[in-house]
This record gives C-alpha cells, sequence and structure tokens, in this order.
C-alpha cells in the first residue's frame, strides 16, 4: 500500500536529509496585553508565523532569491528521478524546471476565481501534478507501490520541494498552549494560510522524532479553514466567511471566538471586521507585520497583544 504524506515525511526525517532551518527569532520590542477576556468559546490561529516558525517569517511558492529556487528545485528533480523524462534544452535543469513551474504558477493564478478583494491561493500540489502530467508525456516513471498515484505523488513533491525551500519549526510553547486550550473544553480551529503539506509540517514540528500526535487531540473537527481548500488566503474576506459559516453551524457566533495570528493586515483584519476578537502575536520580527499605526487604528487594533504563545492562558484565564 502507498505511503500517505504523514508516512512518507516520517520516511524522509529517518533518512537524515540535510533541511534548511529558520533562524533564530528576531526580538520584538513589544509590551503584552493579557488581560482576560471574558465570553471566549474557541480559539483560531494562523499557522506560518504563529504556530510555526518558517524562513523567511510567510510561506512563499516562490522565493525571490534565485540561489534558493536552485537548491530545492534541483534536489526536488533528483530525489524523483525527473530529469530523464525533461525536454532537452540548453543550459541546467533547474532552469527549465523553474520555467515550467513559473508558467504553471501564473496560469494557476490567471484561472482562479474570487470575489472582489480576495486574494487567489494555489494548491501547490496541484500545481505539480501539472508538471508530472508533462513528464508523463516524456514517459516518466516512479514507484507506485510507494508514492501512490499521480495525485499522491503530487503532494509528496510539493511536501519536499517545500522542505527544501523554507525551514519550519514549532513555535516555543506552541504546543502546551493548543492543548491547554483543548483540554480546557473550548473549541479549536485553525483560519489559516495553508497547503496540501501543512498539517504534516505542523504535526511533526510538534512531535520531533516522537510518534504524531492526532489531530483531534489539538483541534476540534470541523473546524479547519485552510486556504488552499477555500481557493482564497488571508485576507481575503471569503475565507473568514467560510469560519464563520462553519463556527455558527456549531452554535458559536464571531464575538466567542478569538483569532490569534502575526500579520495584522493578513491575519487579523478581516477577521475583526467580521465580528471575531482578535490577538497578534509579537514574538518574532520575521514574521511579525504591524505598524504602529495599525497598532492605534480602533478598526484595526488587536483586542490582546501576545509576545509568547503560552500567554493565552492568561487571556483565557485557564
Amino acid at each position: 500500500m502507498p505511503q500517505s504524506l504523514a508516512e512518507y515525511a516520517e520516511w524522509l526525517a529517518g533518512r537524515k536529509l540535510i533541511w534548511p532551518a529558520p533562524p533564530p527569532p528576531v526580538p520584538v520590542k513589544a509590551t503584552p496585553y493579557v488581560r482576560a477576556l471574558t465570553g471566549i468559546r474557541a480559539v483560531t490561529w494562523s499557522v506560518y508565523g504563529t504556530l510555526l516558525r518558517i524562513t523567511d517569517g510567510q510561506l512563499l511558492h516562490t522565493h525571490p532569491q534565485q540561489i534558493r529556487m536552485q537548491i530545492a528545485l534541483e534536489k526536488t528533480i533528483q530525489e524523483f528521478n525527473m530529469w530523464n523524462s525533461m525536454t532537452r534544452k540548453p543550459g541546467a535543469p533547474w532552469e527549465y524546471m523553474l520555467h515550467q513551474y513559473q508558467e504553471i504558477f501564473s496560469d494557476l493564478q490567471m484561472a482562479a476565481t474570487r470575489q472582489k478583494g480576495d486574494v487567489p491561493e494555489i494548491n501547490s500540489a496541484e500545481l505539480w501534478r501539472k508538471i508530472l502530467d508533462r513528464l508523463g508525456k516524456k514517459e516518466y516513471q516512479y514507484d507506485e507501490s510507494q508514492y501512490g498515484d499521480l495525485d499522491e505523488l503530487a503532494e509528496k513533491v510539493a511536501y519536499f520541494f517545500h522542505a527544501s525551500l523554507q525551514g519550519v519549526e514549532a513555535t516555543g510553547g506552541a504546543r502546551e498552549t493548543l492543548t491547554s486550550v483543548m483540554q480546557a473544553g473550548l473549541t479549536q480551529g485553525l483560519i489559516a494560510e495553508a497547503q496540501p503539506f501543512t498539517l504534516v509540517q505542523l504535526l511533526r514540528a510538534f512531535s520531533g522524532s516522537a510518534k504524531l500526535a492526532p489531530l483531534g487531540e489539538l483541534f476540534t473537527p470541523g473546524c479547519l479553514v485552510l486556504s488552499f481548500d477555500v481557493g482564497v488566503r488571508p485576507p481575503s474576506k471569503s475565507l473568514y466567511r467560510a469560519a464563520v459559516r462553519r463556527f455558527e453551524s456549531a452554535g458559536i457566533a464571531p464575538r466567542e471566538v478569538l483569532h490569534i495570528g502575526c500579520r495584522v493586515q493578513d491575519d487579523l483584519s478581516a477577521a475583526r471586521e467580521l465580528g471575531f476578537r482578535t490577538a497578534l502575536f509579537a514574538g518574532d520580527g520575521a514574521s511579525l507585520k504591524a505598524t504602529k499605526a495599525e497598532l492605534l487604528d480602533p478598526a484595526l487594533k488587536p483586542d490582546r497583544l501576545l509576545t509568547d504563545l503560552r500567554q493565552l492562558r492568561d487571556v483565557l484565564s485557564l
């Protein structure tokens, strides 16, 4: 039976490959505001920059530093034996692959449907599936018993490519804070920029070398609103409206939800406009996006400010 994405990620980890790692957190001069909030029945999170520290502070499909794209593409081509099925043209294999990647990325962006003001999200597995389809015309072959069908293979290629492009690790105190929220009986979910591999990245970062924790121990079933599923990314209101519908169906009003992220405009502004309470995580200057003007603007100002995720227990009186 083919490996699941989680099993594949564990198998990769066992090979002791060298992956990029995020740099140390950048200190932020900020004063936490953690006075208890009342009436909160649910907590939602952004992932990258909040629960997960990531190189560059946010998830990127393409990197402005070409050398980073070169390294990630070279590793991916070699790992999945793609070169024999690639069109022979002058230049290095990664340059040909970069052209294919950028062309398909642009096509997917243009084809995305969205409401006015929404920002389209690209599904990285769909992007790699289209690349694999092109390779298939050159009789590309792979081990189906390990990787599965082309859709399953595309998810694994996307995971490998992004792991080669950007390093991730758990933010300090993230897992214990999530566990505290669940143990307190609150509903907990994600409203986040995410890809098909994001949950695997998150669980692996939380577990380290130990067995992955069941997703249900950290998040309430049905409360994960992820950008690749919805087709739009933060700060698109459609993403947050989808979350409103999920919680209202469970009898939870927006004002009873506290959403936590590290970017005022991208993570918190739409949530606040739709009635959520918000908390800004200012624990790493690499991912933090908040200006003094935003923090003073009544329409944007978050309800609470955390410099350590464990401070959420004070906010929720846990």
